[in-house]
């Protein structure tokens, strides 16, 4: 069927040009015998096609192009009275006479715009007859293009001020002018909007369509307004504007307000827009509640801020004629009278409305403030927004400030902000969160006291703590680690020169991270942790302590809540964190000289590997980490030491697997020899660790080679042998040159052995050991000769 109808369009086309093209021909050649009476008969025959009511509007449209190209050769030839010796005057008169009336509209058009060419009769009597009589075709897509005609052959001789035709720089002449595109903007709209009545209801879309394709003819007349000289502000904001909303308000068509609405916004100065505000404004809540209003006011709203940031001089008149109260009263009218409005369309106003105020007023917080409470008013009463379209525009409004400002601080002042973010889903709440942490790494901005962190916390809440029922597996493992990495950056950013401020600072992350679960404290606390540390380091730098007015800032006071917060940990259970956690304060806490407390963290980190470490390689990994730690602790007397120590190398000795047993024995022998503590260097311990682990050593080559018929690599004794020359060197008496000869003369035997697997690591370990020993045999000095009775 539509086939069909395409078909038999092209076909009625063909038809209508060739009748055009033949009728042209005869025109021409009438033209060309300067013959008056026959131009008029055969350009009245080919006008008569563009009767047809057969074509769609563009088919129309291709039609009336052919026909116009043929109109302005006989226009040519009516400017020219030596050719056809009538003057204009007759020739208006005998145009009159045309048959068909519209022919005889089109060839009047035709003769008027000579007619006013010739300056023999005012334009304004030529005009307001001419739109008058185009009255007499009411048929729309015929009146549409007749009134298209009349003012493209009229546009040129306008009465405008500079122009040809203006009457001694009378001022009412320009608005004859005016009247005159007035009145047929007028009536080409009606003729527009009369299009949607007409035809059976199921062709409804189609003609919507069709309307559509014919809307530039009516806003060609907008435009002609809008480069009119004589249209200045004044002309404009009393007389033109007025009219042409008067217009667009009484159509009561919904395409039609719409697309007006946006000509007006489009094809008059900005300056103008800005004047007029309050009356082009006013007209919007009357528009249909069908009509896109959202759209007109932020192409409005974008006109006004592009026109600020271009010219800077004129943001003193924004504040003049109030256009921020104006816009945002007009956006509340329009929100109210529109009670069928989707909450997306609320929220895309008030985001145009906020974008125009960062560019226009971006010192006026308050003005950001109040958009934003606009928007939780709106909002309030209503679920949490699942609607996509409408959180995404919520989140365009969250994140502009951010982008105008780049500083969360800023958008922290603003009271409104986190109650717009309560509205929005989980998900997009977490979105929103990243963001405004992504937004301060960018800038590197310091949050700086414990208010703000407050604020900034309650922000990012989605990603500190569960806000709903969603399990571990359900999460994304990589999102979700990459979300609480960006947490604890942010926390290691915190920071404030007075150390009673920095303390509240941890207190406040503290209470919120404190909820984040088992997934997610091991994330946030170790960053809080050395937060604190930081603050201890401080606070004993100073050398003394701050006195604040609810929390004393003492060391002591701050290892205590490290204790309780590095507990948790233990409990979510991560143990193995919250072991490294313990010996990084028992590590300050000796820095510190707080030896009680020092003595705690450690007693706190055995009994984490007593009952919680199961794991060998992580009770491998625990006992080196403590070994590292304890050897490094300068605060402890010789009880608590012994005591450490002693349970330190009773772990070491009972872990799992022998080559780990030896190398975590000898490993503690360190314990008992510090370079710059003169009250530990115990050499009969230190032997007795590195004897223990040679007997070890021994005992993994002997299991090796019952298990598996070899021994094994020798690198064990290598590594043995290093810890004796280690301890030579540095002057362990108990230490001697003979112990030193027979491992060496050991390992070399193991080596030669057939039951060792041979190793080209352990042989080149070996190897480099022996340089070793000969480059401090030949170095000479009180060195060579402790080395010099070793022989390799």
């Amino acid at each position: 069927m539509l086939l069909n109808v395409i078909e038999d369009e092209e076909k009625w086309l063909a038809e209508g040009i060739a009748s055009v093209q033949q009728n042209a021909l005869f025109m021409h050649r009438a033209l060309d015998a300067n013959n008056l009476r026959d131009a008029l008969k055969y350009s009245a025959q080919m006008l008569s096609e563009l009767r047809t009511s057969k074509l769609s509007p563009h088919k129309y449209y291709e039609l009336y192009m052919r026909a116009f190209d043929e109109m302005r050769k006989l226009e040519m030839f009516f400017k020219d009275e030596s050719r056809h010796g009538v003057s204009v005057v007759d020739l208006y008169e005998l145009v009159h006479h045309a048959g068909n009336i519209l022919p005889r509209l089109y060839l009047l058009c035709t003769v008027g715009s000579v007619y006013m060419k010739t300056k023999e009769a005012p334009p304004k009597d030529v005009l307001k007859d001419l739109v008058e009589m185009c009255k007499g075709v009411q048929h729309p897509v015929r009146g549409l293009f007749l009134r298209s005609y009349l003012v493209q052959v009229s546009r040129d001789k306008l009465p405008d001020i500079g122009a040809e035709y203006e009457r001694d720089r009378d001022e009412s002449s320009v608005m004859d002018a005016i009247e005159f595109v007035l009145q047929n903007f007028v009536e080409m709209n009606k003729l527009w909007v009369r299009l949607h009545h007409q035809g059976p209801g199921q062709d409804r879309d189609k003609r919507e369509k069709e309307r559509s394709e014919l809307r530039d003819l009516v806003g060609k007349n907008l435009h002609i307004l809008g480069q009119l000289d004589g249209v200045d502000l004044e002309m404009y904001r009393e007389n033109v504007l007025p009219r042409v909303l008067e217009q667009v308000v009484n159509c009561k068509d919904e395409p039609a307000q719409y697309y007006l609405m946006d000509c007006i916004i489009q094809v008059f100065p900005d300056e103008y827009h800005l004047q007029s505000l309050e009356t082009l404004l006013a007209a919007c809540p009357h528009l249909q509640p069908s009509v896109d209003v959202k759209t007109v006011l932020s192409q409005l709203m974008d006109r006004l801020s592009n026109y600020a940031s271009t010219c800077p001089d004129v943001i003193p008149e924004f504040l003049q004629v109030e256009a921020f109260a104006k816009l945002s009263s007009a956006i509340s009218k329009v929100i109210e009278a529109q009670v069928d409005m989707p909450i997306v369309g609320a929220i895309t106003l008030y985001v145009s409305l906020l974008t125009f105020t960062l560019r226009v007023h971006p010192d006026r917080l308050d003005y950001v403030d109040q958009i934003l409470g606009a928007c939780v008013k709106k909002l309030a009463g209503k679920p949490r927004l699942e609607d996509k379209r409408a959180t995404k525009q919520i989140v365009l409004l969250l994140s502009a400030p951010l982008e105008k400002y780049n500083d969360i601080v800023t958008a922290l002042t603003l009271s409104n902000y986190p109650r717009v973010m309560d509205h929005l889903d989980n998900e997009t709440i977490k979105v929103m969160a990243m963001v405004i942490i992504q937004t301060i790494m960018k800038n590197s901005t310091c949050i700086s006291t414990a208010d703000k962190v407050e604020v900034l916390f309650e922000l990012i809440k989605g990603l500190i703590k569960d806000l709903d029922v969603t399990t571990a597996d359900e999460l994304d493992k990589e999102d979700f680690e990459e979300e609480q990495n960006s947490v604890a950056r942010l926390i290691n950013m915190l920071y404030n020169d007075d150390p009673e401020e920095m303390l509240q600072i941890i207190y406040t992350v503290r209470k919120h991270v404190m909820n984040g679960g088992p997934t997610r404290l091991p994330f946030t606390v170790p960053p809080l942790v050395f937060s604190a540390l930081t603050l201890i380091r401080r606070l004993q730098a100073q050398d003394g302590d701050v006195v604040g007015e609810e929390v004393p800032t003492t060391p002591k006071a701050i290892f205590q809540l490290l204790n309780q917060t590095i507990e948790t940990l233990a409990v979510v259970p991560s143990p193995e964190l919250a072991l490294r956690l313990f010996l990084q304060c028992a590590e300050a806490a000796n820095d510190c000289e707080l030896e009680p407390v020092a003595y705690e963290f450690f007693t706190q980190a055995y009994v984490l590997y007593e009952e919680e470490i199961a794991d060998s390689k992580a009770q491998v990994t625990a006992i080196h980490l403590i070994t590292g730690t304890l050897q490094r602790m300068q605060v402890f007397g010789v009880e608590n030491r012994d005591t450490l120590t002693h349970k330190a190398t009773g772990y070491s000795a009972k872990l799992l697997k022998k080559p780990d047993q030896c190398r975590a024995v000898y490993a503690c022998s360190h314990l008992f020899w510090v370079d710059d503590q003169d009250g530990v260097k115990d050499g009969e311990r230190v032997l007795l660790c590195l004897k223990r682990a040679l007997r070890i050593a021994n005992a993994a080559q002997q299991m090796a080679n019952a298990a598996r018929g070899s021994s094994g690599p020798v690198t064990l004794f290598v590594e043995i042998l290093n810890k004796y020359l280690y301890f030579f060197e540095k002057g362990n008496p108990q230490i001697t040159s003979n112990m030193i000869q027979d491992l060496v003369e050991l390992i070399t035997e193991e080596m030669q052995s057939d039951s060792v697997t041979a190793d080209p690591a352990s042989d080149a370990f070996f190897a480099s050991t022996l340089r070793y020993i000969r480059f401090q045999k030949q170095k000479g000095g009180s060195m060579g000769e402790k080395f010099d009775s070793i022989s390799v």
